[in-house]
């Protein structure tokens, strides 16, 4: 093949994840600086991780079902989002009950650095207002937007650099894996808040769902579960809008 006709030089597999992820985190923490607590830094975060994975994309001839975004296995994704809602939201719950009884006992410096609310709470169950606009917010603009970068894009990417690893009830999960939920962690501090470290717990649970259906559907419905339930939590212990 002529020069002329030649892809661009291509990165390496973890290198074109890694830069891609910088751009994005970058572009995230900036928008933050310009626009403080808009929506604009929710929307570049949005557009970015939809279409800074095209540019590679585009020079290999793929598109977004080689990533995990399609239906194929709908089934199975809608299966095992209700098998991980109804085991997973009970736990949560409890756990999060626990945590909001200890977190008045804590110093109140290490209470802040650790959770976003601080104080006595009591469980009132309700509503936060506009659930449904959260509802198409947490699962439109949010989780799929995430997974598709994170699990879908980059998880498969890594895994083209390192295919080995050890099964985990019936999945393989190697580096690829690990460093997928570190960066998806690390990129939750555009905030910086050492409490946000912690959606690394939820996003083991998202990326072994996206090996084990080999799309991000499910997981994405996971996700968006999580975060409205989250919310549900926060409004119903310690009230607010």
């Amino acid at each position: 093949m002529s020069s002329a006709l030649a892809p661009p030089t291509r990165l390496s597999a973890v290198q074109e994840v890694v830069v891609l992820w910088a751009v994005g985190f970058l572009g995230i923490i900036v928008s933050f600086v310009l626009f403080g607590g808009s929506s604009i830094p929710k929307l570049v975060a949005t557009v970015g991780f939809l279409y800074l994975p095209l540019i590679p994309m585009r020079w290999r001839d793929e598109d977004y079902r080689d990533y995990g975004l399609t239906l194929r296995a709908w089934r199975q994704d809608v299966r095992l989002f209700l098998t991980f809602s109804l085991i997973v939201g009970p736990l949560f719950f409890a756990g999060f009950y626990l945590w909001v009884e200890v977190l008045p006992h804590l110093p109140s410096g290490l209470a802040r650095l650790l959770s976003p609310h601080v104080g006595v709470a009591h469980f009132t169950p309700r509503l936060p207002p506009r659930f449904p606009e959260w509802v198409i917010d947490q699962l439109f603009v949010v989780a799929l937007p995430e997974e598709f970068f994170y699990r879908g894009y980059m998880q498969t990417r890594l895994r083209d650099a390192w295919p080995h690893g050890r099964k985990v009830f019936g999945v393989r999960l190697g580096p690829a894996f690990w460093l997928t939920q570190v960066l998806f962690a690390l990129g939750h501090l555009a905030i910086f808040q050492a409490w946000r470290l912690s959606v690394f717990f939820p996003a083991l649970l998202f990326g072994w769902m996206r090996e084990r259906t080999g799309t991000v559907v499910g997981a994405a419905l996971f996700h968006a579960a999580c975060n409205l339930f989250v919310r549900f939590l926060e409004v119903s212990f310690f009230g607010g809008a």
